[in-house]
Parts: structure tokens; sequence; C-alpha cells
């Protein structure tokens, strides 16, 4: 199971950026795909989740009506749009999955075991 992530950066408070999630290594049908962050000296935080199957989706309350996830079959790829961007979005973002056995992180619905490099996301 490899998962890629790309599309992180800069930008000012009430902007936007797109991060995108290319999966490999497995059967992208049928499975969690999710988005998580995390903020020095924080926690982990799950961000957003899709259901590759059905597309249902689910948000944390932190993002709702600001961050939207959406997937691209074709590419086994699942994008995270964030829009009205805020300083405490700063954080490394990570995709997951929940196919392979790289760990186990239970939320949003899913039982989570494989996660990429991560790409950082600072607002200012």
């Amino acid at each position: 199971v490899q998962l890629v992530e790309s599309g992180g950066g800069s930008v000012q408070a009430g902007g936007s950026l797109r991060l995108s999630c290319a999966a490999s290594g497995y059967s992208y049908n049928r499975n969690c795909m999710a988005w998580f962050r995390q903020a020095p000296g924080k926690e982990r935080e799950g961000v957003a989740r899709i259901a590759t199957g059905s597309g249902n989706t689910y948000y944390a309350d932190s993002v709702k009506g600001r961050f939207t996830i959406s997937q691209d079959n074709a590419k086994n790829t699942v994008y995270l749009q964030m829009n009205s961007l805020k300083p405490e979005d700063t954080a490394t973002y990570y995709c997951a999955t929940d196919r392979g056995a790289s760990g186990r992180y239970v939320g949003m619905g899913c039982v989570f075991k494989s996660w990429g490099q991560g790409t950082q996301v600072t607002v200012s």
C-alpha cells in the first residue's frame, strides 16, 4: 500500500488549497480514505473521510462547510479542497486508508491501517 500526498503549501488566511492523495498497491474500491492532520504539540485529528464505494462522507465539525473531500476513482486519488483557511488549520496533513498493515487507528467510522508521508499546510 502506498499513499502519496501533494498540494500543501503556505497561504494567507481566507485562502484555499487542494490536497491530493494518490493510492496504489491495493484495490481502491470499497475502502475508507481519509485526511488527518497533526499540529505540533497537538493530537492527530480526523478531518474528513470518504467511503470510496458509496461516496459517503464525514467531516469534523472544525472543517464542516469549509473543506470538501472528493475522489477520482479512475485515478485512485482522493482530494481535500480547503477553503476559507484559518491559522488554526496549520498542520501536517496525512492521507490514510483502511487497507494495509502499517498501524491501526480507529476513527470516523473506519480502522485506518496505512498512512502517507504527510504534506505541510501553513496558514498565516
